[in-house]
């Protein structure tokens, strides 16, 4: 029996593979994609409209639209900040990633349920894909191109990218509980928690889902006690009494990788490329537009044989958003540094110039541009609380 041939495997079936798939498979291309089982990443959930219409997300996946987020400091000070006209949808990833990978399947791409375990080259032209079946079984199949969209712990990254192994990365952790009764809890509110005893370097948050709620922090920090941190806030907010449904807690990355390709066969996207806003660890909306520019980069490749084609992913990605990801990073680095800096940063949040770019750039996926005054209002006034010149 001849051994299957594919143009490219995708490897990992989260919102990045997926989408990959999908495009490419619409594209004509004939697309394998590779996914473990019941994995499901812990995501507070939150995308922005220009996702939503972006990808044709279906109004049904939407469980929760959001209209404000609460920002909680080190001393429980809160600041809301109303979105204003719209809202941000949330989304449950248990329902949400089995429809992007039944959008691929439905669009051309094989399925198959497998763990992938490594990458071989024969020497006649193609790589061969080795993978575990759910029954332990081992199979390969041939193909001109692999797309690693398997996590910030990608195991193709590790193969194949120098350095991917030595990813900063964050740990998330997540609890997704059941609704409490109606009037205990805000169904249209996102609460944030900049708060060094629930996270040292990073922030909790309790998002609503609908019929469950999300609650989780993160920590670069090694042996601070995730779980513990989540287990105080619910105590703190009376939903430690509320059902359990599911824990889950996986890496996140901090940064975009050098390379997102090894120059021949190879190109990650989503987390395994680091594809994950700092500050806030936002990842659908760029997991999945990575998963579409891996997919034109691919389509790109696979027409003329030219490899160099494939750096063609993250140098778009970066000339779209690496400003952003930059000043995020900076942002993270300057105020989540101790409590009082945490509890200067959601003091800002209370003025109406922040709050309006904030969410003009979330909503839309780009930078203001068009308000020189309320940019240079907000950098002095950055600078008085970083250098204490009023008070929080």
């Amino acid at each position: 029996m001849d051994e299957e041939t594919y143009d490219v495997v995708v490897v990992g079936g989260g919102p990045s593979g997926a989408t990959a798939a999908t495009d490419l498979a619409q594209a004509g291309r004939r697309v394998l994609l590779l996914d473990k089982e019941g994995r499901i990443k812990p995501c507070g959930g939150a995308v922005p409209p220009r996702l939503i219409r972006d990808f044709a997300v279906p109004d049904a996946l939407i469980v929760a639209r959001i209209r404000c987020a609460r920002m909680v400091s080190p001393r429980d000070r809160q600041v809301d900040m109303p979105v204003g006209e719209g809202f941000v949808g949330m989304v449950d990833r248990e329902a949400f990633d089995p429809w992007l990978r039944d959008r691929a399947a439905g669009a051309g791409a094989a399925r198959r349920t497998a763990t992938f375990l490594r990458l071989t080259r024969p020497g006649d032209g193609l790589a061969r894909v080795h993978y575990r079946r759910r029954d332990g079984s081992e199979e390969s199949v041939r193909t001109r191109l692999v797309i690693g969209a398997d996590g910030a712990a990608s195991t193709v990254g590790r193969q194949e990218i120098p350095g991917h192994a030595r990813m900063r990365q964050v740990f998330a952790y997540h609890e997704i509980v059941r609704t409490p009764p109606e009037g205990a809890f805000h169904p249209a509110r996102c609460d944030v928690y900049y708060q060094g005893a629930l996270s040292p370097d990073f922030y909790a948050w309790i998002f609503p889902h609908g019929d469950t709620i999300s609650i989780g922090t993160g920590s670069a920090r090694k042996g601070f006690s995730l779980r513990g941190a989540v287990g105080s806030l619910r105590r703190a907010t009376g939903l430690d009494a509320g059902e359990t449904v599911r824990r889950e807690g996986a890496p996140i990355p901090l940064k975009p990788l050098r390379r997102f390709d090894n120059g021949r066969d190879v190109l990650l996207t989503g987390d395994a490329a680091g594809l994950v806003a700092p500050a806030s660890g936002e990842g659908i909306y760029y997991a999945m537009l990575g998963g579409r520019l891996a997919a034109e980069a691919a389509d790109a490749f696979l027409r003329t044989g030219d490899a160099r084609a494939l750096a063609g992913a993250r140098r778009r990605f970066l000339r779209a958003h690496g400003r952003v990801f930059w000043i995020l990073r900076l942002m993270q680095a300057v105020w989540y540094r101790n409590d009082a800096l945490r509890e200067r940063f959601v003091s800002i949040c209370r003025d109406p110039d922040v709050q309006s770019l904030t969410w003009e750039a979330y909503m839309n996926k780009e930078l203001v541009r068009a308000r020189p005054a309320a940019h240079a209002r907000i950098f002095f006034k950055d600078l008085a609380h970083l250098f204490r010149w009023v008070s929080p």
